[in-house]
């Protein structure tokens, strides 16, 4: 009978204690309360959803800033075609104004000695090209004639020749020579006495920073003391011819130089 009793008594004190006693189990009434806790929690997820909302629509804003910004940079580059296309224009324009130079026509002579000898008896034709120095002799193009001529020798060594045409229109019709001093630069290469090969460009010749001046012959070394170099060329248009003989290369030597230069119908 005691047992009975302690048994029933264990049963009734079993049946009193409720599952809420025990962290670590479960009941069914816990999970019905489930969903009640998850609710109870919607609060803190909502002001998390509400802080993520307004980190996106900061984001968003950023974003759009991020956009228009390249937006801008684009129009600008769109100016900047836009200007380019019109330089370009502007380029194209002036190209179509200056007409094609076409290529001298140059020969060679064995007349040194007879070209030298009726030089002398000319005024200004025999002149020293001294070391470092190029001489540019400019002709302006005549109505009376349609083409320049020229003939050159030296005495001992080469020289560089090349010739330029001036768009900008005549004022003068007077040929003029004018002597330039080469830069620094040009007198650290000693001249190189020899033979001279085709293609020998003058590194003493440099580009022309007029936008009127167009290139008909580069400077080259020419072999004007073996045999005389003579050439021609049609008149383009209205300008200055610029023939250069160039002596910036040599840093000992100067060249004694025969020339002529004469029109041509």
């Amino acid at each position: 009978m005691e047992k009975l009793e302690s048994t029933s008594e264990l049963q009734s004190r079993l049946s009193s204690l409720s599952f809420s006693s025990f962290p670590g189990i479960t009941s069914t009434q816990g999970d019905e309360r489930l969903p009640d806790r998850l609710q109870s929690t919607d609060l803190s997820q909502g002001c998390n959803q509400s802080v993520m909302e307004e980190t996106k629509t900061d984001s968003g804003q950023h974003t759009e800033g991020k956009e228009q910004a390249p937006a801008e940079q684009t129009s600008g580059g769109v100016g900047e075609e836009n200007n380019s296309s019109g330089s370009c224009e502007l380029s194209s324009e002036m190209k179509t104004q200056t007409p094609p130079l076409n290529a001298p026509t140059t020969w060679t002579s064995a007349t040194l000695k007879e070209l030298k000898a009726k030089l002398r008896t000319e005024e200004d034709s025999v002149v020293t090209v001294y070391r470092g120095d190029i001489m540019t002799v400019h002709v302006p193009t005549v109505p009376e004639a349609k083409k320049v001529c020229w003939e050159f020798a030296t005495d001992g060594y080469d020289i560089g020749f090349g010739i330029y045409f001036d768009w900008t229109p005549v004022t003068s019709r007077s040929i003029t020579v004018h002597i330039s001093e080469s830069s620094d630069d040009e007198d650290e290469e000693e001249e190189i006495e020899g033979p001279v090969t085709n293609g020998d460009v003058e590194k003493g010749s440099k580009s022309q920073s007029n936008s009127n001046l167009a290139e008909i012959l580069p400077v080259y070394r020419q072999d004007s003391h073996l045999s005389v170099q003579g050439g021609s060329h049609d008149f383009p248009g209205e300008g200055t011819y610029l023939l250069k003989f160039d002596n910036s290369y040599s840093l000992w030597r100067n060249k004694t130089l025969y020339y002529r230069v004469y029109y041509s119908a």
